[in-house]
């Protein structure tokens, strides 16, 4: 009865994600990709890492009632602890402004908070394995929130390596 119960709640959330993305990566490649990639690196990604330091809510995963007691540590502890080093690694990337080691900054956020959001959907699915349906109220973070995370992190991505083939690659994708 279980794998019934589990697959009851897992489609709904991997539709939700997948969905998530291609909005996300709608509105990302439609309205922001266009205007950013015309901007130099620190005025472009100056937004994206205002962005980022609204990763706090990631803490709603280790809060009692938000989510389920039985969520588990491996899973709700690295996915708000790692949303913190990215919250600090946002802000030590503005704080450098346009300085001599900005870029530097910049590359260990995008880095940093890429795989910290990949590793969270990895514990989620393969490594914990968590039930989805104890999510409970934090399920808009991996189904809303980290889509949008993602894509932003392409594109800064996109912007560090913008002589490469990367930003030619969101360039004719927003076409």
């Amino acid at each position: 009865m279980e794998p019934v119960r589990n697959l009851a709640t897992l489609l709904p959330f991997a539709v939700s994600v997948t969905f998530g993305l291609l909005a996300w990566g709608a509105v990302c490649l439609s309205y922001v990709w266009p205007r950013m990639r015309e901007l130099p690196l620190h005025a472009a990604v100056r937004p994206i890492l205002h962005l980022h330091l609204f990763r706090f809510i990631g803490l709603a995963f280790i809060v009692p009632g938000v989510v389920d007691p039985n969520l588990g540590t491996g899973f709700t502890a690295p996915a708000a602890y790692g949303d913190l080093v990215a919250v600090a690694l946002a802000w030590l990337a503005l704080l450098m402004g346009s300085g001599r080691y900005a870029r530097i900054a910049i590359w260990a956020f995008s880095l940093w908070g890429f795989a910290d959001l990949l590793f969270a959907y990895y514990q989620g699915a393969i490594g914990v394995g968590i039930d989805t349906a104890s999510l409970r109220a934090a399920w808009f973070i991996p189904t809303v929130c980290v889509p949008l995370l993602l894509w932003t992190h392409v594109m800064v991505f996109a912007m560090l390596l913008r002589t490469s083939r990367s930003a030619s690659f969101l360039a004719r994708a927003a076409q």
